[in-house]
């Protein structure tokens, strides 16, 4: 990477910035979960870039349209507010298709990497499924896996950390990044 490239935080869309509606196709049913604007808007004051990765095998099951899809989309971009999200990378194939996009394949991250100038070292992904701790272990960068979705049993977790929800991730990604600048300046950085 370049010295210009920035650090991303990648997250999950359903079950993470929304509530998760089983194959959502009406935008009158996004819900933002609360505290999820405020995360988001935190992160961006602290640097990062904002990138939405998301499974919607719903377009290829034939239970919504890549239109009914975009009304959506559209509709979690007005409620989070002009200007937040950097961009949102999609996956309309259904499970055991063999694509490089369907998260756990990094296809997603490695796109907006390369369109974005990101660096991967200093990135982090946020999901409330096993897959999205996955594809953060394939794409090289950290994982947090929040309690939001319905999924929430994380006995087995095997992500970097998991959060309550994505306010809480938040916390984790800014107390790490604060950790690492101090190390990297010299100065020792606390153990918890």
């Amino acid at each position: 990477m370049t010295d210009a490239s920035s650090p991303a935080v990648f997250v999950d869309r359903d079950g993470t910035i929304i509530e998760d509606r089983d194959y959502c196709s009406d935008p009158r049913e996004v819900k933002l979960f609360p505290g999820a604007r405020e995360a988001l808007l935190r992160l961006k004051s602290n640097g990062f870039k904002l990138i939405i990765i998301t499974n919607q095998s719903g377009i290829g099951r034939g239970l919504f349209t890549l239109d009914q899809y975009r009304a959506i989309e559209a509709e979690v971009l007005r409620q989070l507010g002009a200007g937040l999200i950097d961009a949102t990378y999609f996956c309309p194939h259904l499970p055991g298709q063999h694509c490089s996009c369907r998260k756990p394949a990094p296809g997603m991250i490695l796109q907006a990497t390369g369109e974005y100038q990101i660096d991967l070292s200093r990135s982090f992904l946020v999901g409330d499924k096993a897959i999205d701790v996955e594809c953060a272990r394939n794409a090289g960068v950290r994982s947090i896996r929040v309690k939001t979705g319905p999924q929430r049993d994380t006995s087995d977790n095997t992500a970097d950390w998991v959060a309550e929800d994505l306010l809480a991730a938040v916390e984790i990604i800014l107390n790490t990044t604060a950790t690492i600048t101090r190390s990297d300046r010299g100065v020792p950085s606390c153990s918890a």
